[in-house]
């Protein structure tokens, strides 16, 4: 397949599945209620505005695990036994303030002191709920690397926190800072273990609406198609770009500014890639409702894992956690997701959900 926009082909390399893929379900246009997690697993956060869509907030409008042909989704841990050498660790959409999902951050710990951990954003929505969730995570780690994800930049009515846009962002880096965890603001840090040397690089790029269905030629279209579809994303309700016109501006004015930090990077040690969307289209494939892929990234990310030389590329957003191959460079989903996603997933309550990045696990 191949973006638009881009030169490069790509091929997704993935074990086909044991089970059925079976077929996708018919498309059925949502009930006209607003919806902010797992297809109606919890309510939505207080102040949404309600309107003729189904509000999503990211995995939820991906199919079942059963109903993706050809991939293998992944049921729980992908690490290996702990032998003191330091292991580089990834996990994203924990979503910690769902109860049950607090047990999975409770069981996300290191296999050895030399640790070091990945967190792909969606830790939470709230800013108490993030900084006591980083506080704890930080606190088990030899390293903790922070990427946002777009719930981290909701300002929901419970959040004390007040602030919006890129003042929001730019608290959750200081906040960030204070308890030791690297930011997309901050020096890379450069992995010595396993696998090493590779520079680690939290991205913070968002997305501008070009992973748009083929039928729609415009930021304007590929929305009014999301809304018939009734898949509008509860960013357009709870994530301001101020002070930016638009979420697309804010993204093109971060993909700019990332792209010279990249540049700068030293080219003879490789790069792990953390980001909370996929930098490439083919990801979102998969996805029950193509109008939501506009949500998930941005084309001009996606020459970034062979224009910079790239050892993986690790995000979340889409609540399918597995490896794919583009262009020779490996691809992680990371993501917990919401409860009704895991436990399809045959994931047990209070799991470890993180996935070994580095030293690369051997798979049978």
């Amino acid at each position: 397949m191949r973006p638009p926009g881009t030169g490069h082909a790509r091929r997704a390399v993935a074990r086909p599945s044991a089970r059925s893929p079976g077929r996708a379900p018919p498309r059925v246009r949502p009930r006209r209620v607003p919806c902010t997690a797992g297809s109606g697993t919890r309510a939505p956060p207080r102040g949404v505005p309600r309107g003729p869509s189904r509000h999503y907030s990211g995995g939820e409008v991906c199919r079942a695990p059963d109903r993706v042909a050809g991939i293998e989704h992944d049921t729980g841990v992908a690490v290996q036994g702990g032998d003191g050498t330091g292991r580089l660790l990834a996990v994203s959409d924990l979503h910690a303030a769902i109860g049950d999902n607090r047990r999975h951050v409770d069981a996300v710990r290191p296999h050895s002191d030399a640790d070091w951990l990945l967190v792909a954003g969606d830790v939470a929505e709230t800013s108490t709920d993030i900084e006591s969730t980083l506080r704890i995570l930080a606190g088990r780690f030899a390293k903790v690397v922070w990427a946002p994800g777009n719930h981290e930049l909701w300002t929901v009515p419970s959040d004390p926190l007040r602030l919006r846009g890129e003042k929001r962002y730019r608290h959750l880096v200081e906040m960030c800072r204070e308890l030791g965890v690297v930011t997309p603001e901050d020096p890379y840090p450069v992995w010595q273990g396993p696998g090493g040397p590779l520079t680690v690089a939290p991205l913070f790029v968002l997305y501008d609406y070009t992973f748009r269905t083929p039928t729609a030629s415009s930021k304007e279209e590929a929305l009014a198609q999301a809304e018939e579809a009734g898949v509008l994303c509860t960013d357009e309700f709870m994530l301001d770009p101020a002070p930016y016109a638009g979420r697309d501006a804010w993204c093109r004015a971060r993909v700019m500014e990332t792209e010279e930090r990249l540049a700068a990077v030293d080219p003879s040690v490789p790069l792990v890639l953390v980001n909370h969307y996929p930098l490439v289209r083919e990801p979102t494939r998969v996805l029950r409702h193509p109008e939501f892929a506009q949500w998930c990234g941005t084309e001009l990310t996606a020459d970034w894992h062979v224009r910079f030389r790239t050892a993986a590329v690790v995000y979340g957003h889409l609540h399918i956690p597995r490896t794919t191959w583009y262009d020779g460079v490996r691809f992680e989903e990371v993501s917990l997701g919401y409860p009704r996603e895991w436990r399809a997933r045959g994931m047990a309550l209070g799991t470890n959900p993180c996935r070994q990045i580095f030293p690369e696990v051997e798979k049978p």
